[in-house]
């Protein structure tokens, strides 16, 4: 293989995230070249709220019927908007190095905690909602959506449009936004605002008889990552949950140990299931807060979103 397409959205940090493959790609394939292939996806092209169009599929159908028509031989996908079941025809070829999974306020006022009473506050994701209003119930949480840029800039803008807006750490450190706009940015705690599955985290995906494409790969998978995703993703499957759902999960290693962590509540923050476990592998993690979310009811509150 002397030249790999690597499908991409569009945006800006899917660009720059896109690239920085395209780096990994190169450096340790110098052999290689890279070409980068822009493709427009049903969620890029829908301005209204994404739960209302519902979750699978958003952001990636387009680059899986790319990669299934040749057109490219790999797509760069961001994990947290890959549906859980994917299509026995893909593979998710590699997993390279999780960035920071938090989430983070960023806004001219400070922290959670420096909001004023009824502040204003801007995300797209019922998790982050739902997990903000048991926090701090007197806010007004309002819906929000366009690129990274766009969303950070209502709330750090002169004058800002709101009081804050809550995006991902992961985002903000690709995109090359986290250093200029470092005074208003305050990263969240994960304890309390429990990140989405696969935040912080790229998953390369190719077609499954594409063997050379995964050998290629394989010098930039990262162990510990891959075994994260897949215990979140389990979580997903299990639940039969979207990447639109109220649902936090987030398993990490911690030393020798694994840390989970789940959270399931209804969008405006009642009755919230949190739970954290310790096990000695993610696959363990991933199971125990599975069958712990399902006896403690989260299939019925998903069900009713």
């Amino acid at each position: 293989m002397r030249r790999i397409r690597i499908a991409t959205r569009g945006s800006n940090l899917a660009l720059a995230q896109t690239g920085q493959v395209a780096d990994m790609i190169r450096q340790m394939h110098p052999e290689i070249a890279t070409e980068l292939v822009t493709i427009s996806t049903r969620g890029d092209r829908y301005a209204g709220p994404l739960a209302e169009v519902g979750g699978k599929g958003l952001f990636t159908k387009e680059l899986e019927e790319a990669l299934r028509q040749g057109r490219v031989d790999m797509a760069v996908h961001s994990a947290k908007d890959l549906p859980a079941e994917m299509e026995g025809e893909f593979v998710i070829a590699a997993v390279p190095a999780r960035q920071d999974p938090r989430d983070a306020l960023a806004g001219r006022a400070g922290g959670l905690a420096e909001l004023a009473q009824g502040a204003t506050v801007g995300t797209g994701s019922l998790r982050r909602r739902a997990q903000l209003l048991a926090v701090r119930a007197d806010l007004n949480v309002v819906p929000i959506r366009g690129n990274v840029e766009t969303r950070l800039k209502k709330a750090v803008g002169d004058p800002p449009e709101m009081d804050a807006v809550v995006l991902a750490m992961a985002g903000l450190n690709r995109g090359g936004l986290a250093e200029p706009y470092g005074q208003y940015i305050h990263a969240l705690d994960p304890e309390r605002i429990i990140p989405s599955a696969g935040q912080g985290l790229l998953a390369l995906q190719a077609m499954a008889d594409r063997g050379d494409v995964a050998q290629v790969l394989s010098a930039i998978e990262h162990a510990d990552s891959r075994a994260a995703l897949e215990a979140e993703r389990a979580v997903l499957q299990g639940l039969d949950a979207g990447c639109q759902s109220c649902l936090a999960i987030h398993v990490s290693r911690q030393g020798g140990r694994w840390a989970g962590r789940a959270m399931v509540a209804r969008p405006d923050g009642r009755d919230m299931i949190r739970l954290s476990c310790e096990s000695a592998s993610a696959a363990a993690a991933s199971q125990d807060l599975l069958s712990r979310l399902i006896e403690g009811g989260a299939g019925r509150l998903l069900a009713e979103q």
